[in-house]
């Protein structure tokens, strides 16, 4: 089955407009409005990757840049500005995807971006939300303050986490997903690090640590769309 690639402009209403990209499968069955992390904008190799790998599963991807990042800006957007572009981005992903199931997140920063923004006021038509590395505190800074606005949100969450992620001690992670009940699931990558990388001596590749990652959130897609 072919797969359409497509660059976008996205509007985001009194901010301005940011580069977009939808890929879609022809059999698609749901649509990942996936958000970068706060370091590399949506074309970096790995939201490359994630985009064509869940396309090969028949899932869409509509990729977008936040503001700051269209702008070449150094500092991440403000909240506020960060949650208008993910607002954006699924209102035109339902629009251009209409008969499709939509979830929502993405890297790092992306994914809690939009958590934040589904906390403040339900994304419409999204059944769920997926984070590919959720980052629950500063490098090596355990704590989980990051999370606190999670227990406010309804549809269920997957977190994608590497057992080796700085971003989010274990031990920290794994009582705020129970906390949250059945509505939250936690995927533990073995040996990954924040962006899913393995070690070589783990005895596997880092394309196939990101195949589990991409198999796992196909997966979870399909059973709660």
């Amino acid at each position: 089955m072919a797969t359409k690639t497509q660059e976008l402009k996205l509007d985001i209403e009194r901010i301005g407009t940011v580069s977009a990209i939808l890929t879609l499968p022809a059999d698609a069955r749901a649509c990942y409005v996936l958000a970068h992390g706060a370091g590399a904008d949506m074309r970096h190799s790995f939201m490359e990757k994630v985009a064509a790998g869940l396309g090969e599963r028949g899932i869409a991807t509509f990729r977008f840049n936040f503001p700051y990042m269209e702008e070449k800006r150094g500092r991440p957007d403000q909240p506020a500005v960060a949650h208008a572009a993910v607002r954006a981005a699924v209102a035109e992903a339902a629009r251009r995807c209409p008969s499709l199931k939509l979830v929502a997140g993405g890297k790092s920063f992306g994914g809690r971006m939009t958590s934040q923004a589904q906390s403040k006021a339900a994304l419409p038509d999204v059944k769920g939300l997926a984070f590919l590395g959720f980052p629950l505190h500063a490098d090596k800074k355990p704590s989980s303050e990051r999370a606190e606005h999670l227990a406010g949100i309804t549809v269920p969450m997957l977190f994608l986490q590497g057992t080796r992620d700085g971003l989010a001690d274990l031990s920290y992670l794994k009582p705020v997903v129970e906390k949250l009940g059945p509505k939250a699931t936690l995927h533990q990558v073995e040996g990954g690090d924040h962006s899913f990388a393995v070690l070589k001596k783990s005895g596997r590749s880092n394309d196939e640590a990101l195949t589990e990652v991409l198999d796992a959130l196909a997966a979870w897609i399909d059973q709660i769309a």
